[in-house]
């Protein structure tokens, strides 16, 4: 029996704990769609790939690999990584600005792999710009589910203008209510999250039904790992067969309950591991608590120790001047009691 997922085998059983372990708990890269690539590669010939959010560049090379032979990787701040990472493949050319404002700059591209900025502004700006002058391009969108779909995500600092944003939050979204959370999927300063999901303008889900609103473009959904989104043009020739190709991964109910369970377990975790947080921190305050009363409880026994000790002084002292005043004055005192009793018999005999 042939098996195309890591099963392990009766003298290796724990191949697939392995493999398991070796991924990261939040999948967020786009190499996790590779075979749907290797479908949309094989559906048409891509030479040029435009890529948007190349995260460390390790992804672009997926690109080459599947036949392109030149990617186009933008990014506004390129690290260092990401520098000697696309400088080994001479296929790779990076190209530091924001889209979609140097998208005009570039070839036109075979494929369009958008996975910048989450929020309506940028992706209907990317989209239009595409749409208008690559109408034979593929384009492939990440993040088009589950935050992202419903509610803007602003990268921090934002390139979008104050009136195309939406009241932004530190929280995050959760699966457990519909409200943002300080233990939901936050930023941490790298990113901020729309107030409010849904309405007009909200979402990359959104901005892509915005786009394809005029039926000249097509568009499949993967709901898998935040959602892979897939727009061609209607009158391609070989779009028919390339959403046929998809159909499988697109229309499964698997999928979409595993990815719900996934991002549920998830922000379950987020939230277990804030609430963990909280706690630890009431513990640290109840015990900087609990050590400054003891420290007063410390002071306190000291002060008393003090007093005892200045109280045996002056009982050692009254005993001192009570034996000083009996030794000086009890003669005299006995003197004058027994004139007084002999003064008071002669009295009597008078």
């Amino acid at each position: 029996m042939t098996h195309h997922v890591h099963v392990g085998t009766r003298d290796d059983p724990h191949d697939q704990a392995r493999k398991a372990r070796q991924l990261p708990l939040l999948l967020h890269s786009m190499s996790i769609f590779r075979e749907l690539f290797e479908i949309i590669f094989a559906a048409r010939k891509i030479d040029t790939v435009v890529e948007v959010g190349v995260e460390s560049g390790k992804v672009s090379g997926m690109y080459v690999e599947l036949g392109a032979s030149a990617v186009y990787c933008i990014d506004p701040k390129p690290t260092d990584e990401l520098r000697a990472n696309l400088a080994r493949n001479e296929a790779l050319h990076l190209v530091e600005g924001w889209s979609p404002e140097v998208l005009a700059d570039l070839p036109v591209a075979d494929l369009y792999v958008l996975d910048g900025d989450h929020n309506y502004a940028i992706v209907h700006d990317e989209l239009a710009w595409i749409t208008a002058n690559a109408p034979d391009a593929l384009i492939v969108l990440h993040d088009v589910l589950w935050p992202c779909s419903r509610r803007d995500l602003y990268y921090e600092p934002s390139v979008v203008p104050p009136e195309r944003r939406h009241p932004a939050s530190n929280d995050g979204p959760t699966v457990w209510h519909d409200e943002l959370s300080p233990g939901g999927f936050v930023g941490l300063g790298a990113f901020t999250s729309a107030v409010d999901a849904g309405g007009e303008r909200n979402g990359v889900l959104t901005a892509v039904e915005d786009a394809i609103a005029d039926g000249d473009w097509l568009f499949s959904l993967i709901p898998a790992v935040f959602g892979m989104g897939v727009m061609i043009r209607h009158a391609s020739p070989e779009a028919a067969e390339l959403l046929e190709r998809l159909r499988p991964y697109s229309e499964s109910v698997l999928l979409a309950t595993l990815e719900n369970n996934r991002i549920a377990l998830y922000t379950k975790l987020l939230q277990m591991q804030f609430e963990a947080v909280a706690h630890a921190d009431d513990a640290d305050r109840l015990a900087e608590t609990i050590s400054g009363q003891r420290h007063e409880i410390d002071r306190l026994r000291a002060g008393l120790d003090e007093v005892d000790v200045h109280h045996a002084e002056l009982r050692r002292e009254n005993d001192r001047l009570r034996d000083l005043l009996n030794r000086r004055f009890r003669p005299q005192l006995a003197a004058k009691i027994t004139r007084a009793a002999r003064n008071a018999k002669n009295a009597l005999h008078k």
